[in-house]
């Protein structure tokens, strides 16, 4: 079954469910973060859903498959700052971990969205 929109995509509901949840965890950030690793860990968490609503947006796969890329590099980004983070003990350890295991996951589902895409689409039934 072909998806009919990017919300019926999980890793798009999965990209969106793990922003909200680094949006809560940079409450638990100390105040002086605020203006670096909050605002910056919230727009990489972000970027990653909202990549993939754009790339669906566009007229080709070859456009598609560049913002899923993107995507993916937001995931990057997004397992270095809770890395950071988890280095510099600012917010529970447990936490982090899990936001990082579920960062590693998206980033494997982007990864196989990505190859499917660069694939010859399938014939038509």
């Amino acid at each position: 079954m072909t998806a009919k929109s990017y919300k019926d995509l999980l890793v798009w509901q999965k990209g969106v469910d793990l922003a909200c949840d680094v949006h809560r965890l940079t409450r638990l950030l100390p105040k002086e973060e605020a203006y670096r690793l909050t605002s910056q860990i919230i727009r990489a968490s972000s970027s990653i859903p909202a990549n993939i609503a754009e790339g669906n947006g566009r007229n080709t796969r070859r456009d598609y498959a560049h913002f899923v890329g993107i995507a993916r590099g937001s995931a990057a980004e997004l397992e270095t700052f809770l890395i950071i983070i988890q280095r510099l003990e600012l917010a529970p350890q447990e936490k982090v971990q899990e936001l990082l295991e579920r960062t590693e996951e998206v980033g494997r589902m982007l990864n196989a969205l990505r190859s499917r895409l660069a694939a010859p689409p399938d014939p038509p039934a």
